[in-house]
């Protein structure tokens, strides 16, 4: 167990790491569980599905939520329900819920670790990569010999 502080307050939080299915890859996740005010009130949890993508097959990166992740996740959950202090229970950072407004640098949320059901994980992976590569892509431009610093002619 990890603690941090937020707002005054102290939390406990703990991380597990699990692997989930996809139709073409095998995907590593964390399940992220939070407390806010002790072991009987209401948990945070957050299934968090790496965007790591790898030459090998199954994707047993080495991702683990830093403790900004943590402190992101439970920034998200408190404005949008999640009340530690209430007795027993869980409260879900569902895929289906909370995906499109939600993501982490390196995590995507997944509901594949509590419903088989849920959608195939390596199509999110594979987009979430895509969408990486694009930006960075983007981000590269070379500069002209106009936007260099310096002598643009030849020293006399």
């Amino acid at each position: 167990m990890r603690k941090l502080y937020a707002g005054g307050r102290e939390f406990v939080w703990a991380g597990k790491i699990h692997h989930v299915a996809g139709e073409r890859d095998c995907h590593r996740c964390v399940r992220l569980r939070v407390w806010g005010a002790g072991k009987n009130n209401r948990a945070l949890q957050a299934d968090l599905l790496s965007k790591a993508v790898l030459p090998w097959g199954c994707a047993t990166d080495g991702t683990y939520p830093t403790s900004m992740d943590v402190r992101t996740v439970i920034d998200y959950a408190l404005t949008h329900g999640w009340d530690p202090d209430l007795v027993g229970g869980t409260f879900f950072l569902s895929e289906n819920e909370h995906a499109s407004e939600f993501e982490l640098a390196g995590f995507l949320l997944t509901d594949r670790l509590r419903d088989d059901g849920a959608p195939d994980p390596t199509v999110r992976v594979f987009r979430a990569f895509d969408e990486r590569e694009t930006a960075e892509a983007g981000s590269l431009v070379t500069p002209s010999s106009d936007d260099r610093p310096g002598r643009t002619t030849p020293a006399p």
